[in-house]
């Protein structure tokens, strides 16, 4: 934590540039846009300043609430997601349950139970706001905004970091599916562990 203190006499010039320099590299780096600004996971905190990232997927806003790379977070994952209409999330399955709550828009949750060579013909299901959906575990699924305003949803996913499997389309074979693990949102804060000097 950072302390001014004002005192009867007047600082100098090189030690008030200093502290502004100071209070500037402090904020810049903690709070106003760096990539990786939360260490832990505070209370209370206004979801407005956290940040969020496309990606490189088009039409998606992710913002990640509780993780396991930004606050350290072992069981539960907590994201808020915004997708734009026409967007959508790639065919995928995953390690883990995931429960959607659609908080604003509407859109269409495709779903495919896993269980034979490949996911094959996906269920449809309506998708509004306040609905929730459940995905089981390796069921391989598909949320894309069909309707004609933004679509927002909070996702809890249990066991980070997840396996993550994603198909080019519902009769892609599962051994042709692309393996991405460990998947994590924030990949750009993981840090590389120190080894071990023993």
């Amino acid at each position: 934590m950072i302390e001014l203190s004002v005192g009867y006499a007047s600082p100098s010039p090189i030690a008030t540039v200093f502290s502004v320099a100071l209070l500037l590299f402090y904020f810049s780096e903690t709070t106003l846009g760096a990539p990786c600004p939360i260490n832990g996971l505070p209370i209370v905190r206004n979801i407005s300043a956290l940040p969020q990232d496309d990606y490189g997927r088009p039409g998606l806003s992710h913002m990640t609430i509780a993780g396991s790379v930004l606050h350290g977070m072992k069981e539960v994952e907590i994201w808020l997601q915004t997708f734009a209409p026409g967007s959508e999330t790639p065919i995928h399955r995953h390690s883990c349950e995931e429960v959607f709550v659609v908080l604003k828009g509407s859109g269409t949750l495709y779903l495919a139970e896993t269980h034979g060579n490949f996911p094959g013909k996906p269920i449809e299901s309506p998708i509004f706001a306040n609905s929730t959906l459940h995905i089981p575990i390796n069921d391989a699924h598909q949320v894309k905004n069909t309707g004609h305003e933004d679509l927002q949803v909070l996702v809890i996913i249990s066991r980070p970091p997840i396996k993550v499997f994603t198909y080019d389309d519902w009769f892609m074979p599962h051994t042709a599916a692309r393996l991405k693990f460990p998947y994590y949102w924030d990949e750009q804060c993981v840090q590389e562990s120190q080894k071990d000097e023993l």
